[in-house]
């Protein structure tokens, strides 16, 4: 309401606008434009929903209610999806020109409920619990609630009934940040059955109990969201077509840029081609990398090295896609005869193997050029026109050939060399010159020649780099992978040595961050090896214990400002590697704690944060390339809880652009795709 006014809020963006002359606009950052005028020289301004002096929203909602006035300004209530699908409403009042000190005045009055208390939110997994696995629900509580003595453990029967299976203490873990935690251990419930919590008058959604309820926790990831991130293919499902084939122009060389999504161009190129140049090659394979459509390179080295862990560790045979490289074609949901895992490691080596060759070293990123279409919603195939760029074309001037524009839309690969960047990829290349042979030949021999080359060229590179003063840098990691690899691969001894020489030193500086890559080696190591590890291994089982002391969930919970599932997953992956390797150190039961953060057992909500995975409460909203439709895509994970000072942690699910907390990454994505694949080899042991 607005000075007496009624009006709601309007679902879809349906409000006015008028175009202003450029000149009337201010001048957005390092002058990037947000809008193409389509040569009107003109922008788009829109117009206020209403104007006054008090609004007061949400009167029928007493914990949402808010009042807004001001004497001596007018208050403009505007929808800002009128210029982008994530905008949303803004109240704003113009400055006076001129005028010095107090300027404008604001009253702002917050609705408040008299003793107040938040729900408790019973965190638990959604997807349910093998029978022999722990189960202990963390009930997450205002800490001015006074917790219950007892919470039940439900059971749905046959008949659509409801009955108590098992009734048990709440134990007390103490405050976390803003909340007090509490949990109930119902672990000695084993009868398969459909379940729920009943926590005093909160009750959850239901889960199961039984034997496989794991088995499809990959699918929805592999099957869907993964080819639907192929780049420079036409993918489709169904009657829907998910994007047509992109970017079919290719790429041109970047020139010395400062890019708006943090990308740089040095002052040369590192290669033989000039700025704006065309560079044959490069718009084959690889994945689009998150929300958007760029290929960033060291993503999609891991998603390779991701596919190719779970290939060579359980051999999924899933084939639920076609993939035809010929075509540029993908089809869901129709086999082909060909594990779909192989054909992501072949699509995700063809554009990285292109870079090495036609570039010389890897670029760092495959990107937009301009801003107006980098924030692009829809087919990726209309990112661009589809036809080369021509300076010497007027703007949206066709050539009368039909295959250029004087539109510079094209995308542009970011060269400038990082010999750090070249490391990974020869880790990445000599994995999957094994993964491919026998299917790929040639790309497997390919891959294994960029692999040695890379390698050389980076340790030559990296001993002109000034020293640090760390005695052990990331990248050191990096060539401890490649030497595992290369070795891997070829079974030549040079690499072996190379790489036991690094590990022992590696896993005494930080036995958490180089326990992967120590078991990544068991399967191609002796027992001398695997013997040698077991210490270590001990020390990762007191490392991962640790964590029941430092949080009620018992993982690693990050505080940045990205949401930390990659590291939890990250930690997981490793659980589950030390389980399968030394089940007498790392017992199964550990194998559970990522499980049940990632499907529902976390803070601020309990739904699952894999789209589509979990009972009836997955999340149903995430930053994904359709995000305009407040939607998801099948199998994406969401990067969870994001932190924020001094003590609240948030995951929204009806509000997708908040990247921190809802955008789905290909890294991140494939990452899950080997930890829940990890998981599900445990459960097959």
């Amino acid at each position: 309401m607005m000075d007496g006014r009624l009006n709601r809020f309007p679902r879809y963006a349906t409000s006015q606008t008028v175009t202003r002359p450029n000149a009337e606009k201010p001048r957005q950052f390092k002058g990037f434009k947000t809008y193409d005028d389509r040569g009107t020289d003109r922008f788009v301004d829109p117009c206020p929903l209403e104007t006054g002096h008090k609004i007061t929203m949400a009167m029928d909602a007493p914990d949402r209610m808010i009042s807004i006035s001001s004497d001596d300004s007018e208050l403009q209530l505007y929808d800002g999806r009128m210029l982008a699908q994530n905008g949303w409403f803004v109240l704003r009042s113009e400055l006076p020109k001129g005028k010095i000190g107090k300027v404008i005045t604001w009253i702002v009055e917050p609705n408040a409920i008299p003793g107040w208390i938040r729900e408790p939110n019973i965190g638990f997994s959604q997807i349910g619990y093998v029978p022999n696995q722990p189960k202990v629900a963390v009930i997450e509580l205002d800490k001015q609630d006074k917790p219950q003595a007892t919470a039940s453990l439900m059971r749905i029967k046959e008949d659509g009934n409801a009955e108590e299976a098992f009734k048990g203490d709440i134990k007390t873990w103490g405050n976390y940040f803003k909340y007090n935690y509490v949990k109930f251990d119902f672990s000695s419930v084993n009868k398969p059955g459909i379940y729920y919590i009943q926590y005093g008058n909160t009750k959850t959604n239901n889960f199961l109990i039984d034997e496989r309820v794991y088995d499809k926790i990959t699918d929805a990831t592999t099957d869907v969201w993964v080819p639907i991130h192929m780049n420079h293919m036409y993918v489709t499902e169904g009657y829907r077509t998910w994007h047509g084939e992109p970017f079919k122009e290719g790429y041109l060389q970047a020139p010395p840029s400062d890019h708006f999504d943090l990308h740089r161009q040095g002052e040369t190129t590192d290669t033989k081609y000039k700025p704006l140049e065309l560079i044959p090659g490069l718009n084959v394979g690889g994945f689009f990398d998150a929300g958007d459509f760029d290929i960033e390179t060291g993503s999609n080295i891991n998603v390779v090295q991701n596919f190719i862990r779970a290939w060579e560790l359980f051999k999924p045979q899933r084939d639920e896609t076609f993939v035809s490289q010929q075509q540029r074609y993908v089809e869901l949901h129709r086999p082909d005869g060909v594990p779909d895992i192989l054909q992501f490691i072949e699509h995700g080596t063809l554009n990285l193997i292109a870079q090495a060759e036609q570039i010389g070293h890897m670029a760092s990123t495959l990107s937009n050029s301009v801003l107006d279409n980098y924030h692009h919603l829809g087919d990726a195939a209309s990112i661009t026109d589809g036809l080369h760029y021509d300076p010497s074309l007027k703007p949206y001037e066709v050539s009368a050939d039909g295959k250029r524009s004087g539109t510079p839309d094209d995308m542009w690969a970011f060269t400038t060399r990082n010999p750090s960047l070249d490391f990974q990829a020869a880790t990445m290349f000599a994995a999957a010159s094994r993964a491919l042979t026998g299917y790929n030949d040639d790309l497997a021999a390919r891959a294994l020649t960029q692999s040695k080359r890379l390698r050389q060229e980076a340790t030559e590179l990296m001993k002109k780099r000034p020293q640090r003063p760390r005695p052990y840098e990331r990248f050191n990691n990096g060539d401890l992978s490649t030497n595992l690899q290369l070795f891997a691969a070829t079974k030549e001894k040079q690499y072996r040595d190379s790489y036991e020489k690094a590990i022992w030193a590696a896993l005494d500086s930080n036995v958490s961050f180089t326990m992967q890559i120590a078991l990544d080696a068991v399967p191609y190591m002796d027992e001398a090896y695997k013997k040698k590890l077991r210490p270590y291994v001990v020390k990762f089982n007191d490392y991962i214990k640790g964590f029941d002391k430092e949080n009620p969930y018992g993982v690693p919970i990050g505080l940045g400002n990205w949401a930390g599932v990659n590291a939890v997953l990250s930690f997981g992956i490793t659980v589950n590697y030390a389980n399968i390797y030394y089940p007498e150190i790392v017992s199964k039961d550990e194998v559970y704690r990522v499980a049940n953060w990632l499907y529902g057992c976390h803070p601020y909500h309990n739904y699952s944060f894999v789209a589509v995975v979990g009972a009836t409460r997955p999340k149903q909203v995430f930053y994904g390339n359709n995000r305009a439709d407040f939607s998801f895509i099948p199998g994406n994970v969401a990067p969870g809880l994001l932190f924020r000072k001094p003590d609240h942690f948030e995951n929204f699910d009806d509000w997708p652009f908040l990247w921190g907390q809802n955008e789905g990454t290909i890294a991140g994505n494939t990452q899950y795709i080997i930890f829940g694949s990890s998981l599900k080899g445990v459960m097959g042991k």
